[in-house]
């Protein structure tokens, strides 16, 4: 568990600037008839052109920028010229960026015109479940309190909440400690949170089960049962009076 000083907080306050930035960007272009590799190209010109470098790039031997998760697709999806965005796709796009020796990390779900009132729903309920963790930051609470929030709302709307994939602790690494648990079912542990930590917060939530399969090409993991998966994500550091979203729009 690692306490950024407040040279490690500037930069990282604009690395994750660019992401946000750039999410701002591709929710402003993104339409039917795109490919998900056009929107991949677009972000890395864009993060490149603000001299950072795509923090995916390269991870664990990932070849793109983003990761752009359509539908049933839960997380990790491939950018490819062959897979277009139709009308009412649910499109998650995940971006980091790495500037100046820190990253930034950040996902929205996007809806592409008019998408089913289910659709619209689950996209609600994830988006009040991330902002629902996130106000439970603040020095001397607990990993716990972040959990418990998430998925008190996702079991207000009836979804499940995908637990294998959490939250991470970010900085001079993509992935660092802790681990945040979106769900106090998978919580081994529980630390009590410190000003100057930063981690992300990204409740995954599906429509029906909570099972997930990671397909043939090593990368995309879908849902078990072809149900709708949403995932919003910041980047969020711990002060003392409470919290600062790292990746917001401002």
């Amino acid at each position: 568990m690692q306490i950024k000083s407040d040279k490690e907080i500037k930069i990282m306050r604009h690395s994750s600037y660019i992401v946000s930035k750039i999410l701002d960007e591709i929710e402003g272009i993104i339409k039917p008839g795109v490919t998900t590799k056009d929107i991949d190209n677009y972000a890395e010109y864009r993060i490149k052109e603000m001299n950072a470098e795509p923090s995916f790039k390269g991870y664990c031997g990932y070849l793109h920028s983003t990761c752009i998760s359509i539908n049933n697709e839960v997380s990790h999806g491939i950018p490819t010229y062959q897979r277009i965005i139709m009308f009412g796709d649910i499109v998650k796009v995940d971006i980091g960026v790495y500037y100046q020796g820190f990253h930034g990390d950040s996902c929205i779900t996007i809806p592409i015109n008019k998408v089913s009132l289910e659709a619209s729903r689950l996209i609600k309920a994830t988006k009040e479940a991330l902002y629902a963790g996130i106000k439970k930051v603040k020095e001397g609470h607990y990993l716990s309190d972040i959990a418990i929030a998430i998925e008190k709302v996702i079991h207000e709307y009836d979804y499940t909440v995908v637990e294998e994939y959490t939250g991470h602790g970010i900085g001079y690494n993509l992935h660092e400690e802790p681990i945040i648990f979106n769900s106090l079912s998978n919580q081994s542990f529980d630390i009590k949170l410190k000003a100057g930590m930063i981690f992300t917060i990204e409740p995954i939530v599906n429509q029906k089960s909570k099972y997930t399969k990671i397909l043939s090409d090593g990368w995309t993991v879908v849902t078990i049962d072809h149900g709708l998966s949403a995932q919003f994500e910041h980047t969020v550091l711990v002060t003392h009076k409470g919290y600062e979203i790292l990746t917001n729009k401002n």
